[in-house]
């Protein structure tokens, strides 16, 4: 499931994250989110959420 809808994805959700250092590489890296950050119900790039080792990203999959 991809990342674009706010409503796909709770806190303690197992995702993949793209870091903006990662962008143009499109590294992804995986971790349990802790805060949703993005605001809007949907983001055409991926909601924003920060993991809970602190990293914020944009979510690309969830698992």
């Amino acid at each position: 499931m991809s990342g674009n809808m706010r409503k796909d994805i709770k806190p303690g959700a197992n995702v993949s994250i793209v870091l903006k250092k990662d962008q143009r590489s499109g590294t992804l890296t995986q971790g349990v989110v802790k805060d949703i950050l993005t605001k809007s119900p949907q983001h055409p790039h991926g909601i924003k959420v920060r993991l809970e080792d602190g990293q914020v990203g944009r979510v690309k999959e969830i698992h």
